[in-house]
């Protein structure tokens, strides 16, 4: 049976204590990342925004906003390399097409 692609998007909050070369690595990153698993499509930086609350006593993140499609298996494995990698605040991965 073939794999059912979605559209997905994906919200990643990055810490800007380590500076904008740090930001600038992780948000190629998380694009290769993408792009060796799914069809990425756009990438949007909010840029730096203040937090509504303070995560890791910080109050600011920089936001990168990537739409993709893919099978379902893959935004799962995004998320757990978000969680796990340094610098990333917070990240969030929805299903935009269901």
């Amino acid at each position: 049976m073939p794999t059912v692609k979605g559209s997905y998007e994906a919200v990643f909050i990055f810490s800007a204590k380590q500076g904008e070369e740090s930001v600038a690595e992780l948000k190629e990153k998380f694009r290769s990342l993408i792009e060796q698993n799914a069809e990425i499509g756009e990438v949007d930086e909010w840029g730096m925004r203040k937090l509504a609350y303070l995560i890791n006593d910080e109050a600011e993140g920089f936001y990168v906003l990537y739409n993709f499609v893919s099978g379902p298996e893959f935004p799962a494995e995004l998320e757990r390399v978000g969680k796990i990698t340094d610098g990333v605040l917070r990240s969030m991965t929805i299903r935009k097409d269901a």
